[in-house]
């Protein structure tokens, strides 16, 4: 059983990653759409140690991206959450959905219930968001949650040679939010 906790939305539920959700997450990592801002391809091979990098995160750090489960088909469609491996440029909420998934709103629900947690549970104080400059949907999804440009960062190892666009806000910028929506 995974380690973690369960959130749910209105519409999801985000788990840590589970065994069954392999396949899913095969698809979603050989999807060359889906995965053209997402490091790019990845066979069966990376998407095992990726998988149990983030199931390991939770044991090691006490949190890692949850799996995103589609309540009304019980769907694997993506994944999504807290996001700080080594070198990484500071804490991190980050998504990553299923071709399947996209345009239903299904990110910002998500990372809006993720930004809550490492907010009120994990004591976060700033939360990033990584993103290609040519991610325009993942730029307005930052935007939705209310978080602006904050500067450019090196991609860290695995990822050398690219520059990413850093999206973030405080803890009390997500607060504040929170209080008027």
């Amino acid at each position: 059983m995974a380690i973690g906790p369960i959130l749910e939305t209105e519409r999801l539920v985000l788990r840590p990653p589970a065994k069954e959700d392999l396949p899913a997450w095969n698809a979603f990592h050989s999807d060359p759409e889906v995965m053209a801002h997402l490091g790019g391809v990845q066979g069966p091979e990376l998407t095992w140690r990726s998988v149990c990098g983030m199931a390991g995160a939770w044991t090691i750090e006490g949190f890692s991206m949850f799996s995103v489960i589609e309540k009304s088909t019980g769907a694997w469609v993506g994944r999504l959450g807290p996001w700080r491996p080594a070198g990484w440029p500071g804490t991190e909420i980050g998504w990553g959905l299923a071709r399947l998934a996209w345009g239903k709103g299904y990110a910002t629900e998500g990372a809006s219930a993720a930004m809550d947690y490492v907010v009120d549970i994990l004591g976060w104080t700033e939360i990033i968001h990584t993103i290609l400059p040519e991610n325009v949907g993942s730029i307005r999804v930052a935007e939705r949650l209310g978080s602006r440009y904050l500067r450019k960062e090196k991609t860290p190892p695995p990822f050398e040679g690219m520059m990413w666009d850093v999206y973030g806000q405080t803890a009390d910028e997500w607060r504040a939010r929170r209080a008027h929506a």
